[in-house]
């Protein structure tokens, strides 16, 4: 039997729901900049104080849109790496299909990809809550790193001499227990990755790589991002 307090976060539930569906109806349509909770509660049908209690202002909206794409984009590439790690595949492999899976989320979700990894929204600072998914997608590639270090072991390239203590500095805050060329080498991949994927995703390829090309382009690509953290293809 369903309690009235079961029956009211239910509903609480579907409602949210709906609010945030459309305004990433509204980031497709006008983008982030303009989204706005007055344009969403009329879309809805709702007056603008009943949206306000379930989020009291844009910036509120906006955080819990961010946190569900991080969250997405972190799911699928997790998954793609459980899929990888089921069949027993290298861990170069592992993350070469890992960058697919950020990809293939970026190509499904633009818009939602714009939000997280486009133009800075004006007026708006993403709070604290947002950097846990938004690490998913490094963790995983982190972790690979991690797997072939302890294991096969990396091939690592020495970082000048007036980069090492930034590079020691990277290594100790970011990927704690892997040697700082290793730190320096995964920060620049993590770059080039999303650069990559934002170049493709917003046109910055068009003449330059074919479009019935660039799955196997960035596929190359990935290999090699693969190859410059140091890790070695069997």
């Amino acid at each position: 039997m369903t309690t009235p307090q079961g029956a009211r976060a239910r509903a609480r539930m579907e409602v949210t729901s709906a609010i945030k569906d459309e305004a990433r109806r509204q980031l497709a349509a006008e983008g982030a900049a303009k989204l706005s909770l007055r344009a969403v509660a009329r879309e809805l049908g709702m007056v603008s104080s009943a949206l306000y209690r379930y989020f009291p202002s844009r910036d509120d909206l906006l955080t819990a849109l961010i946190i569900d794409a991080y969250d997405s984009l972190g799911e699928a590439a997790e998954s793609a790496h459980a899929a990888a790690a089921a069949a027993d595949t290298a861990p170069a492999h592992r993350w070469v299909a890992v960058c697919e899976a950020v990809r293939g989320w970026a190509l499904a979700h633009p818009h939602e990809y714009a939000l997280i990894y486009g133009s800075p929204v004006p007026g708006y600072s993403a709070p604290e809550t947002t950097i846990p998914p938004a690490a998913r997608v490094a963790l995983v590639l982190v972790g690979i790193l991690r797997e072939a270090f302890e294991g096969r072991g990396l091939a690592r390239t020495p970082v000048p001499a007036e980069l090492a203590p930034e590079a020691r500095r990277m290594a100790d805050a970011l990927v704690p227990g892997l040697p700082p060329e290793v730190a320096v080498a995964m920060a620049a991949a993590w770059a080039q990755l999303f650069g990559l994927v934002g170049f493709e995703l917003f046109g910055q390829f068009q003449g330059v790589v074919e479009e019935a090309e660039r799955e196997r382009f960035f596929r190359h690509a990935a290999a090699q991002l693969a190859h410059g953290v140091g890790l070695v293809f069997p």
